[in-house]
């Protein structure tokens, strides 16, 4: 199967001329900027100064980041948060009001958000009551207005890795776009990640987050690695500086910590373990499934009455009952032992 990128953008993305900015239209060195209209005094309230604009194509933290992903800085897109890489996919291939995307429910609740706010009509495939891909119903489903293919792995709520072969399998048989977003691929054994094969699949997008292992959710910085033609059309429709400076120059100095990032990706794996062995002795839990993410998805008795409790003992976990495949099931991501322990102490009060 041949796969035509262009065949597959909307028409007016393919005609588009984006906007260049300043910083843009310049790269290299200069001692005196007077080209972007800015403050030259530097900013109020700051001694550190934000008064000029960042690089719009954030070359630093994609150098570092192709050093660690094993890939070329060409690949890489950066957006504010994973959701702003998802938005622009859909903007660009997805005619509103005649294609569709495809979602696997249940799952990350941006995709969805993001088609309706696109107008971008949604098909669905339950997974199985394992959580996994029903491979057949998926290729049966895919028709010429299936634009994108949107698969959750490690899955979101259910926190399990989806089958590397019904994930190829769909790869292999659809000529859309097949967005794997990996955003709790850290908490995995090494090699389950999909980017050592990215160059095999054309029509491949892997979404990663710096929000979970790294622990710079409120930076807002997530990514798409994908073939250089498709990162081309991602800074072709984004907006010019959508990193700001502040960003930028954090993200860069945590990239230069990645012993950080895995000892504390080592003590969530030892805390999320010992707060399944605890969570299961508790009689209203009636089952814990599987984790390969920094999160369990629990089976408890009295969902409802549990979830409002535990929030009148100022402990906030997710409530997932009313989620599809997910009846009476709470989310709970797991914490320091102090938090863990305080859950555990309320639980036991109910």
């Amino acid at each position: 199967m041949n796969f035509d990128l262009n065949a597959l953008l909307r028409p007016n993305i393919q005609n588009l001329k984006p906007y260049s900015s300043a910083r843009d239209e310049f790269s290299g060195t200069a001692s005196v900027f007077l080209d972007a209209n800015e403050n030259p005094y530097g900013s109020a309230g700051h001694q550190v100064a934000y008064n000029r604009y960042p690089d719009p194509l954030q070359q630093a933290i994609k150098t570092r980041l192709a050093e660690l992903e094993g890939l070329s800085p060409q690949q890489i897109f950066l957006g504010n948060g994973s959701d702003e890489a998802i938005d622009l996919l859909i903007r660009a291939f997805c005619e509103p009001h005649q294609d569709h995307i495809l979602l696997l429910p249940p799952t990350y609740g941006m995709y969805k958000v993001s088609a309706d706010i696109n107008a971008v009509d949604i098909v669905e495939v339950p997974l199985t009551s394992d959580f996994q891909v029903n491979r057949s119903a998926v290729l049966a489903k895919i028709t010429a207005k299936t634009k994108i293919i949107f698969l959750c792995s490690p899955n979101n709520p259910s926190a399990n890795l989806l089958n590397h072969t019904d994930i190829e399998a769909i790869l292999q048989n659809f000529l859309g776009l097949v967005v794997i977003d990996e955003a709790y691929i850290d908490f995995c054994p090494r090699g389950t990640s999909w980017v050592n094969r990215l160059n095999e699949f054309p029509n491949l997008v892997i979404l990663k987050t710096l929000s979970k292992a790294w622990g710079l959710a409120g930076l807002r910085l997530g990514m798409a690695l994908a073939h250089e033609d498709i990162i081309q059309i991602y800074n072709r429709i984004k907006p010019p500086y959508n990193i700001n400076l502040a960003t930028q120059q954090l993200v860069l100095q945590a990239l230069e910590n990645v012993a950080w990032k895995d000892e504390m990706v080592t003590e969530i794996l030892k805390q999320r373990e010992i707060l399944r062995r605890e969570l299961a002795q508790l009689p209203q839990v009636l089952k814990i499934y599987p984790s390969d993410a920094n999160f369990l998805l629990v089976k408890v008795s009295e969902p409802y009455r549990l979830y409002d409790y535990l929030v009148e003992q100022e402990i906030i976990v997710r409530q997932r009952a009313n989620v599809m495949l997910c009846d009476g099931c709470l989310r709970i991501t797991v914490g320091t032992p102090t938090e863990n322990q305080a859950l555990l102490v309320a639980w036991r009060n109910f």
